[in-house]
């Protein structure tokens, strides 16, 4: 499992002498938050925004970018709000946590959404303002790709078909190769297995 000093490790590589207090300060509340939660994998849930936030900075972003992966899931696993986080963190990371909140799921079937993929990719393009939004959330995707074997064959289906549909091209838009080659292999890892 990544660790916190691995991701600080990490951010004073491109951003030498930075001050990551809002870094370590989100990733204490994101392990207040996730106690107890374990993921299928048996894994602690905690490790999931750690692997978001080591994702992120391995694509070099900000402090605000980071310190909103390790809070991504905050608002739909706790009670916490929207309003907690922006006094807290302040209205960027807020802004961040709550854009990747509503791009949670897709409404309609698989077969809807191969029908309208395009649509879709634009229109998440299109209700981000800030592009950070979709980073967050394609590296939230690549990580649920990474631990899609401990879904049932039905989800990761379903989670394979989207992600070769939806976020696989979206990332190849934004020039992050990287990400659409590795969500386009583990996709198609779980869609054609024998092949």
């Amino acid at each position: 499992m990544i660790t916190l000093s691995k991701i600080l490790d990490e951010i004073q590589n491109y951003l030498p002498g930075c001050n990551t207090r809002l870094v370590e300060k989100a990733y204490e509340w994101a392990a207040r938050i996730h106690e107890g939660q374990v993921r299928k994998s048996g894994e602690p849930y905690l490790s999931h925004p750690i692997e978001v936030a080591y994702i992120l900075t391995q694509m070099k972003l900000d402090l605000p970018t980071i310190a909103a992966g390790l809070l991504h899931d905050a608002v739909e696993d706790s009670q916490i709000s929207i309003d907690e986080i922006k006094k807290e963190f302040g209205e960027e990371v807020a802004f961040i946590v709550d854009g990747v909140t509503k791009l949670k799921t897709f409404p309609g079937s698989v077969d809807k959404i191969t029908k309208q993929a395009e649509n879709l990719r634009k229109i998440i393009l299109a209700m981000s303002k800030d592009l950070r939004v979709i980073l967050v959330k394609l590296a939230d995707r690549l990580h649920n790709m990474r631990t899609l074997k401990y879904q049932s064959e039905h989800k990761r289906q379903k989670i394979a078909k989207e992600t070769l549909e939806i976020y696989a091209p979206l990332a190849g838009r934004l020039g992050i190769d990287w990400i659409k080659c590795e969500l386009e292999d583990l996709s198609f890892k779980y869609l054609y297995p024998e092949e």
